[in-house]
């Protein structure tokens, strides 16, 4: 429930009267169980795919209602992992205030609240863009709840590498609503995000790496130590700069994405070597920083680059749609 006592009454507060104060507090609390950075960013990585997925931009309504029913899946999903994971959160300095583990909201709201996201998500993209594209959130919305949050977060050191698929299915989703099928570019682009969780997350985990062991989450700096962690960093960064030119290789993409992606790919793999050489707070923090800014500039270089290049007849693709 809403504590009242937790409301400042300061400032430009001063002048509401207390059920406002309350309903701006409620409000503030479910839009924080959506985690609105983290969607932001995911949408950046739908939105890119749909505009490369024809010779025409998408029509506008397709575009909102995509993006309204991908940030309802996101959100939903994150709602539910935050009920799973309340315990947890309870523990960590990080999550602490999040309004399940204060005491803000109950578990029941909670419950209410994701599973009336993600239902919503599934009926606006099936009615309002088209089953393919429903089909995959929800895929990624299942997976996301059930197989990292459930199955993998509290019992395997791999946890954000297997469970790193539920995020990087944007992407699909994003082409699927655009073009109602599945290609190669799409399948390419969740290589990307793939291998661009674990190193992200890592460097976030090794910051935490005391709050994670208290929790009892079995991260990989907590089982096998920092050492090893910036090792598999320095591993999944040089992956990553590897998958990021494979929409070249397949002539999917052209000339400006690849400078761009060789750029921003390289700046990647030198922070993420400096954590390895000199595992300090402060490298360790920029690459953490750096890499939510890498993923949306890179899918903003793919975007660019679509405004110029022609997708050659000699470029290796492929397609998949839906038999209804």
């Amino acid at each position: 429930m809403i504590d009242s006592t937790r409301i400042e009454t300061k400032g430009t507060d001063a002048n509401l009267s207390h059920e406002q104060a309350l309903a701006r507090l409620a409000i503030s609390d479910y839009i924080m169980l959506t985690k609105p950075r983290i969607v932001l960013l995911l949408l950046i990585v739908t939105l890119v795919p749909m505009y490369l997925a024809g010779p025409e931009a998408p029509n506008g309504w397709l575009v909102f209602w995509t993006m309204a029913g991908g940030f309802m899946a996101a959100g939903g999903a994150n709602a539910l992992n935050q009920l799973v994971d309340r315990d947890i959160d309870h523990v960590m300095v990080r999550t602490r205030q999040r309004p399940l583990p204060d005491g803000r909201m109950t578990p029941f709201q909670v419950l209410l609240f994701g599973l009336a996201l993600s239902v919503s998500s599934i009926v606006v993209l099936w009615w309002l863009v088209n089953p393919l594209a429903a089909l995959v959130a929800l895929f990624g919305l299942l997976y996301y709840v059930f197989v990292y949050t459930v199955l993998l977060k509290r019992h395997s050191t791999q946890n954000i590498v297997i469970g790193g698929l539920a995020g990087a299915v944007p992407p699909l989703v994003g082409w699927a609503a655009a073009a109602n099928e599945v290609a190669m570019l799409p399948l390419l682009m969740v290589l990307i995000v793939f291998y661009w969780t674990p190193p992200h997350f890592w460097a976030l985990a090794l910051m935490r790496q005391k709050e994670y062991r208290a929790a009892g989450v079995p991260m990989l700096p907590v089982i096998a130590g920092a050492g090893e962690t910036h090792r598999q960093i320095v591993m999944y960064s040089a992956l990553l700069l590897l998958m990021s030119l494979l929409p070249v290789f397949f002539r999917l993409l052209g000339p400006l994405y690849l400078g761009l992606s060789l750029m921003l790919n390289g700046v990647f793999l030198w922070d993420a070597i400096a954590v390895w050489r000199q595992p300090s707070n402060a490298n360790i923090w920029r690459l953490y920083k750096y890499s939510l800014l890498f993923l949306a500039l890179l899918f903003l270089a793919m975007g660019i680059d679509g405004l110029f290049f022609t997708v050659p007849p000699t470029a290796i693709n492929f397609s998949f749609r839906l038999p209804f």
